[in-house]
């Protein structure tokens, strides 16, 4: 018998989406500067993948990540967070939390706009924690 292993759904200069064999998509951010496309298309198979497999769990490692810009952050509150939870069925998201204070502080937007609309993100410190909460949503 064989054990399932992740594979790699996408990856660019900004970072990798995995497919977990539990059932849930895995992102990991590089530490570098973004081009906004990138962030875009890594983004865009986040909510595609999302689609595809019908899972709503997403395991955030965000420890090597700069702040979001302001153009980032505005895209995804906006745009990207209501489109993945109303359209591709988002509900839960394990945040690995960033080593970068600016970019802890920039997911405040987010927490708050995930919470209207009946999302949940909770933030942990190490990854063990985060995808035992995140198998048990």
């Amino acid at each position: 018998m064989s054990v399932a292993s992740r594979t790699i759904y996408f990856k660019n200069n900004v970072g990798c989406l995995w497919e977990e064999p539990e059932g849930y998509l895995r992102l990991d951010y590089y530490p570098s500067q973004r081009e906004e496309a990138q962030f875009r298309a890594l983004l865009t198979h986040v909510r595609q993948a999302m689609k595809r497999h019908g899972w709503g769990r997403l395991l955030i490692n965000q420890q090597q990540m700069s702040a979001l810009t302001p153009a980032e952050e505005s895209w995804m509150v906006n745009e990207w967070l209501p489109q993945a939870v109303l359209e591709d069925g988002y509900r839960y998201g394990a945040v690995i939390v960033a080593h970068d204070v600016f970019a802890r502080l920039a997911m405040t937007g987010l927490v708050m706009t995930s919470r209207k609309l009946g999302h949940t993100y909770r933030n942990f410190e190490h990854e063990k924690e985060a995808i035992t909460w995140l198998l048990a949503q």
